[in-house]
């Protein structure tokens, strides 16, 4: 089995930004983690905070891998063209949100991904990353 986690922008930033919403851990060293638990995954990273960017993963990926567990970040909420990637590939997508977007300012709760993805996790902290990839061996 083969997935990609692709995460946006600012999420190069964690352990260093506002830890105590997004805790301490940087994606890096928890990417690890993930690695050696689901060690029979064939398990890729992509982060960008470049919009474009994040739409041609979608695109390169999304006919020829098993998953795709993209936490949007910011752009969750305003771009379209995120939104219409996920809805033009055929790989299935998780959205993940490392905090509960509803209980955060109410331009976090629109979500353009969210009506094209297969499912939606958030609030759960990194682990929802482990969710999501449970969710694959699980289908």
């Amino acid at each position: 089995m083969k997935i990609i986690i692709i995460n946006g922008p600012n999420l190069n930033l964690l352990g260093k930004r506002e830890p105590e919403i997004y805790g301490s851990k940087t994606f890096e060293s928890y990417f690890e983690e993930l690695q050696l638990k689901f060690e029979k995954v064939q398990m890729f990273y992509f982060q960008s905070n470049i919009e474009g960017e994040i739409i041609d993963k979608l695109h390169e990926v999304g006919f020829s891998y098993d998953g795709i567990v993209l936490n949007a970040a910011a752009y969750t909420h305003t771009s379209v063209g995120i939104g219409d990637a996920v809805k033009g590939i055929e790989t299935k997508v998780i959205e993940v949100h490392i905090s509960n977007v509803h209980a955060r300012e109410e331009f976090r709760q629109q979500s353009y991904i969210s009506p094209n993805a297969g499912g939606v996790l958030f609030g759960f902290g990194l682990k929802g990353y482990d969710l999501a990839i449970e969710s694959f061996l699980l289908s």
